[in-house]
């Protein structure tokens, strides 16, 4: 097998361009302490939503907007994110950044709760796309929501399931760290899912319905 070096890793982070509305987003989300995908994992996400023609996204956990940037701009004119979060002050502030972004107010519907009460409301199989951001430890929950909400042939998405690389060094094993190797592991030997994981960022575990 092929090492992947160090050098390649940074530069396929590099690779990707991110533009400057969505870059001020990200900055203000590490002011404001809601970590911000990286400029390669926001792009893969757009991707993920182009080459799906998401038009309707649910997102667990909104931040200032970054990742929800990239969402809205991989989906169509008429598509609509639903983004949770339970920070008043996250949501203040992207929705500021989607207004900014030229982003008309009927393609984002922000709800502000918890998701594991959010998530139960929506309808099932009816979204093309979830992406799993918030509390790591409650990741299996939303996970079992996000598989009952997106439909055949839809993703679910998760992040930071490298977790600072502690997932990948076997001698690591807090609970948050082996619940999302866990987590990993069951979805990877699920039947029902094609899923892989991207080295992007801190990490985007991909699973697409059967």
């Amino acid at each position: 097998m092929t090492s992947f070096k160090p050098a390649s890793w940074a530069y396929a982070e590099d690779f990707a361009y991110e533009p400057a509305h969505i870059e001020a987003a990200r900055q203000q989300g590490e002011h404001l302490g809601a970590t911000p995908v990286s400029p390669a994992a926001g792009a893969a996400l757009r991707m993920l939503a182009a080459t799906t023609g998401a038009r309707t996204v649910v997102e667990v956990g909104t931040g200032a907007g970054c990742s929800g940037l990239w969402l809205l701009e991989g989906m169509p004119s008429d598509g609509v994110l639903t983004t949770i979060d339970v920070s008043l002050e996250h949501q203040r502030a992207a929705r500021a950044v989607y207004q900014r972004a030229g982003h008309a107010p009927q393609r984002t519907r922000i709800i502000s709760g918890s998701a594991l009460t959010v998530l139960p409301r929506l309808a099932d199989r009816a979204y093309d796309l979830v992406l799993v951001d918030g509390e790591k430890d409650e990741y299996p929950a939303y996970v079992e929501q996000a598989m009952r909400l997106v439909r055949p042939g839809g993703v679910v998405v998760l992040d930071n399931m490298l977790w600072h690389d502690r997932v990948a060094d076997p001698a690591v094993r807090d609970e948050t760290t082996m619940t999302l190797r866990a987590l990993a592991k069951t979805l990877r030997e699920d039947d029902d899912l094609m899923t892989t994981l991207l080295p992007v960022g801190d990490g985007l575990l991909v699973c697409v319905r059967r």
